[in-house]
């Protein structure tokens, strides 16, 4: 597959760590060094797998999180004197993460007084479209969100399938018009749905045939959310991810 995508949605190393932290509910002045990198290290195979344009400073992060991991193994001095000059490994990775997670915070908390301000003066278009109204709150799914979906869809492929080798057949553009078409007749769909031929998951649905068209359907929904055709959005944070079309879009 050599179709590659830069996303603006595409977040940094300490996103994903932030992330990890957030979804196994990590406290962050006690992270356990040795899952939490060999978690970042599955994520970073899994982009690798879409052939993403990883960022040299992932690669980076992947480095310091092993070298924190061996020195955490290592014996710890006996001495008291020895234990006092001995800092944490972690430190450093703490103090860093928790300043980014303010300025992060800091960025949504802006944001979210703009998008306040920006409803003030759409509130009346709203109320005159009822199309526009949606009572449930939703959360807008991370890119980090969708490799976790896509890593489960990953499991429930057939080893002889994930493995066999086919011929390169399906192209994301083809895959691209065939999201868009579902969703001409689907207002919302749930992600797992789009790598299913046949029925839905937990249902006996047939899932895609080849580890190639697995990825051009995820590469092809990357594409629609970069050009901003789809939202992909959640009920709750870690929840299964929805697909639809993007309103505003359609309006323009």
């Amino acid at each position: 597959m050599t179709y590659k995508v830069q996303l603006p949605i595409f977040e940094g190393p300490l996103d994903l760590l932030l992330y990890l932290i957030k979804k196994e509910e990590i406290n962050i002045y006690d992270i356990p060094i040795s899952k939490i990198t060999d978690q970042y290290l599955d994520y970073l195979e899994v982009m690798k797998l879409l052939d993403l344009d990883i960022a040299g400073e992932f690669i980076l992060m992947a480095a310091t999180l092993m070298h924190i991991k061996s020195r955490m193994l290592l014996p710890i001095e006996s001495t008291e004197e020895d234990m006092a000059e001995e800092a944490d490994p972690r430190e450093e990775l703490v103090r860093k993460l928790i300043e980014y997670k303010r300025f992060k915070e800091a960025a949504s908390d802006l944001k979210g007084m703009q998008l306040r301000q920006r409803d003030t003066f759409s509130r009346l278009n709203v109320m005159q479209d009822p199309q526009l109204v949606d009572e449930k709150p939703y959360f807008e799914a991370s890119l980090f969100d969708l490799i976790t979906a896509f890593s489960k869809v990953l499991k429930e492929i057939p080893k002889e399938v994930f493995y066999q080798v086919v011929r390169d057949e399906f192209t994301v553009s083809e895959k691209i018009h065939e999201i868009l078409h579902i969703l001409v007749d689907k207002t919302t769909i749930y992600f797992s749905q789009l790598f299913y031929t046949e029925g839905v998951p937990g249902s006996g649905g047939k899932i895609a045939k080849s580890k190639n068209e697995i990825i051009a359907i995820f590469m092809a929904l990357l594409e629609l959310v970069k050009l901003k055709e789809v939202v992909i959005r959640q009920s709750a944070p870690f929840c299964e991810i929805e697909v639809l079309k993007n309103p505003e879009w359609q309006r323009g």
